[in-house]
């Protein structure tokens, strides 16, 4: 397609370099600095490496598949408009509508790991303990309800003033995040004890002991633990779709896949060294106990009286970076699916500066009331995080068989494998791991259902008997959620 199509490109909008950013910057937020502590309570180092082996092959298939329905169709307007090409508008919202939940409330997931880091004592919880967070739960307390959402509404208004220079500005912090977690690992490579890293590697003797005396249950079997890492690790992996979501704005929009694939091969590189290193330089009951997250422990241990500060600092601003990415991908999804009349024209409204203002108030008004909600929980983070990467597995799944379909249609069986190959990953890694905030997440999408029946009626066409049906299932499953909840057979509260 020629470059003066402007359909495809953009002169004035995101470079190469913006849309690696926009897929690394969105990915590395708050879980990067988590996995240490999250891993090593649920697996030994050896099954860590396993299931960091199974996820990056997971989501190099799902790179693949989307480098390559972007080759092929780079007219289609990103990630979440490929249910619609592929399965019609009731599976695109599903898609979009999917996508738009994941990303503000995975900055649920970003406040409360911010107020974590404020109440650390490497932090100002050093001078103002119990302030920022409880510091049982990790949940943010008054104060630190009050901080995150002046930050919130900072960072929406921020976007709300301009998305390109938004997309600038979060390229400048991918930098900045990269280069502190790069510092972590160097110190972590040098400070490195191989006795340490190799005790009971496979977790059958020393580390299930300690894991049994803190949690009361052990790590269980290899292929336990290994299961046990996968949601954590989707959850890091969110923003890998983050440059084909901006792909409408990208200046050359056949740069997108060759953009994320070199974003997973960066985000690989860094996930890989900061939470498995770790393990050999920390005694393994000291990292089970560390306070969340973990990372913090770990530096100011390699670095003592200046690294638990350092890297506290860089946390917030990494996850401000990343909150930055979340706040701008669902008000470009909506905006798209206002468009493709799937949500009410009002949604797609652009400001002056070109940004989805209505969209924009919209997600900061529904992340700050779950902000409120979420110190409830019984523990915030893992639960923003949880119901953050089940959303977002439906946009991906659609993507994967699309990609599928696409490479039927065009009778190539190599990429039809990598496509089946994706999807499996996504479908069995969330039955395995969040099949109870899967149902729980079908809520969600109950309101959702009347904001499409809105779109369908004032574009004329309405919705069909098979749309209706399956609006019902879903609404059935989100309303079994419920009492699942209510007893603890999802853990939420």
């Amino acid at each position: 397609m020629a470059n003066d199509n402007t359909k495809v490109d953009n002169p004035n909008g995101v470079s190469f370099f913006g849309l690696v950013g926009m897929v690394v910057s969105s990915c590395i937020g708050s879980g990067v600095f988590a996995l240490t502590g999250q891993l090593a309570n649920v697996a030994s180092p050896g099954a860590a490496l396993v299931a960091w082996l199974v996820c990056g092959l997971g989501f190099l298939f799902l790179a693949l598949a989307l480098a390559y329905v972007g080759s092929k169709r780079p007219e289609l307007d990103g990630v979440c408009a490929y249910a619609e090409e592929g399965f019609g508008p009731f599976h695109g919202f599903i898609s979009g509508w999917g996508y738009w939940l994941s990303a503000w409330l995975g900055n649920v997931g970003f406040a409360t790991m911010i107020a974590q880091v404020l109440g650390s004592k490497y932090c100002l919880g050093g001078m103002l303990p119990g302030v920022f967070s409880n510091p049982e739960t990790g949940n943010p307390a008054v104060v630190g309800v009050v901080v995150v959402s002046v930050l919130l509404w900072a960072i929406t208004f921020l976007v709300i003033n301009g998305v390109e220079s938004a997309a600038f500005l979060n390229a400048v912090v991918m930098v900045v995040k990269c280069a502190a977690i790069l510092l972590f690992i160097l110190f972590a490579v040098v400070s490195f004890n191989a006795g340490i890293f190799t005790a009971d590697f496979w977790g059958t003797a020393q580390r299930n002991a300690v894991i049994m005396a803190a949690n009361k249950t052990g790590l269980g079997s290899v292929a336990h633990q290994v299961t046990q890492c996968i949601l954590v690790m989707m959850w890091v992996f969110i923003g890998i779709e983050g440059a084909s979501v901006m792909s409408n704005r990208a200046k050359k929009k056949s740069e997108v896949g060759s953009a994320t694939i070199l974003g997973l091969v960066v985000l690989l590189v860094l996930y890989i060294g900061a939470s498995v290193i770790p393990y050999g330089v920390l005694p393994y009951k000291e990292l089970v106990a560390a306070p969340k997250p973990a990372t913090i422990t770990v530096f100011e241990h390699m670095l003592p009286g200046f690294g638990g500060a350092f890297i506290s600092w860089a946390i917030i601003i990494s996850v401000a970076g990343s909150w930055l990415s979340f706040t701008m991908l669902p008000a470009e999804v909506s905006s798209m699916m206002a468009d493709h009349h799937e949500l009410p024209a009002k949604w797609g409204e652009l400001n002056k500066r070109n940004s989805p203002q209505y969209s924009l108030l919209i997600v900061g008004a529904l992340t700050e009331i779950f902000i409120i909600v979420a110190t409830f929980a019984a523990d915030a983070y893992t639960f923003a995080i949880s119901m953050c990467t089940v959303t977002i597995v439906v946009t991906w799944a659609y993507a994967a068989a699309y990609q599928v379909k696409l490479a039927k249609a065009n009778n190539d069986m190599g990429q039809m494998v990598i496509g089946v190959l994706a999807l499996l990953f996504q479908v069995v890694g969330v039955l395995f791991t969040g099949w109870g905030f899967l149902l729980l997440a079908c809520l969600g999408y109950i309101p959702g259902f009347f904001f499409y029946k809105q779109a369908r009626d004032a574009e004329g066409s309405g919705i069909v008997k098979n749309e209706v049906i399956l609006a019902v299932v879903i609404a059935i499953a989100g309303i079994i959620s419920i009492p699942l909840t209510a007893v603890g057979i999802i853990p939420v509260f």
